[in-house]
């Protein structure tokens, strides 16, 4: 298999599994919020501010998950050495 399609398949993983991370934390978040906020409704100014910092904090990882994905598929710092390779 070519390098480059090694590349998408590491991408396309990547992906899957911080977006499967993400999802999985931001509803374990809220469920929580919900709970604290049922138990105690004279709270749930504090809590949903601390929900919505918590949800920005997990929403980056799927960012940083992007942001790696996008350079794996379009500014690989290796492409040019396994050209070089590839040519010999």
């Amino acid at each position: 298999m070519e390098f480059f399609a090694w590349c998408m398949i590491a991408a396309g993983f990547g992906m899957a599994i911080g977006s499967f991370g993400t999802g999985l934390g931001q509803g374990l978040a809220i469920k929580s919020a919900v709970e604290g906020v049922a138990r105690n409704p004279g709270a749930s100014g504090k809590i949903l501010t601390t929900m919505m910092i918590g949800l920005a904090m997990i929403e980056s990882l799927a960012i940083y998950v992007f942001v790696v994905a996008m350079i794996i598929l379009f500014a690989n710092p290796f492409t040019e050495q396994v050209l070089q390779l590839a040519a010999k």
